[in-house]
């Protein structure tokens, strides 16, 4: 009886332990799948910047390191995602990403003025396709098992702490012309979200380098909205713009004296 016993104590363990384990597991999953429809947004936030772009035809003041960042970042995280075992979900939602960034730094280069346009074409090409080529090829050849897993990780971890400080240049200028203009604030918004459930997901599947960066993520993503409370002004409807043109205008008229004519004699 007592061995029956023990046996039917050994059975429940194992089968609440099998039970908390698939709930782990699929609590991974659902936060990978929230992951991925979050950093989707991610990459597809500034959508309206570009639209606005090709309406202006002219990049403005905009940057393109965010979008340059973000790319190289994604080549790093698709080959993570791809040779780190039960980790497909971090690989498919950047491929979709590159593929985004890919379309959204054509734009740029075709409507940038022309330093802009050089400065951008030469990040492109050494941060784009040099440097993650090399870096991919020598992790791949001179690496093996889990140094290689590692050393992926760790380019992920350092250039994903990049791709989401780099908004830092649009911050600069937020603050210099005291205006969110060049801050969209659904970008800033997503990239709060974006690291906060990545976060989650690092935590509960055990994984150093998702969670590092993504904790990075969040943090930025809070002082961007910060940011954003501090310079955000209402914009003003049509009449109220008409009245300030024309009280501006009255104001010209009362401190320029008219001229008086010329009488020829």
């Amino acid at each position: 009886m007592r061995y029956y016993g023990c046996k039917d104590q050994i059975g429940l363990r194992l089968s609440s332990s099998s039970i908390f384990l698939n709930m782990a597991i699929n609590f991974v999953v659902m936060f990978g799948l929230l992951g991925n429809v979050m950093s989707g947004l991610v990459y597809v936030s500034p959508a309206n910047v570009f639209v606005r772009i090709l309406r202006r035809r002219s990049t403005e003041e905009f940057e393109s390191v965010p979008y340059v960042s973000k790319l190289l970042n994604a080549y790093f995280w698709v080959y993570y995602g791809l040779i780190k075992p039960n980790s497909v979900l971090v690989a498919t939602v950047n491929i979709f990403g590159a593929v985004v960034e890919i379309v959204f730094l054509t734009i740029f280069l075709l409507f940038a003025p022309p330093r802009m346009k050089a400065r951008t074409a030469m990040l492109v090409v050494a941060l784009n396709v040099a440097f993650p080529a090399a870096a991919i090829l020598l992790t791949q050849f001179l690496l093996h098992g889990d140094q290689r897993i590692d050393a992926a990780g760790l380019l992920c971890s350092v250039f994903s702490m990049i791709a989401y400080a780099s908004p830092l240049s649009a911050m600069k200028t937020v603050v210099a012309l005291k205006s969110v203009e060049y801050m969209p604030f659904l970008l800033s918004f997503i990239l709060f979200l974006n690291g906060g459930i990545w976060t989650l997901y690092a935590i509960l599947a055990k994984d150093l380098f998702v969670g590092i960066p993504n904790g990075t993520g969040f943090l930025f993503g809070t002082a961007q909205l910060i940011l954003y409370a501090i310079y955000w002004k209402p914009s003003k409807p049509p009449k109220q713009v008409s009245d300030d043109l024309e009280d501006q205008q009255h104001i010209r008229e009362a401190l320029i004296p008219a001229s008086k004519p010329i009488i020829a004699e």
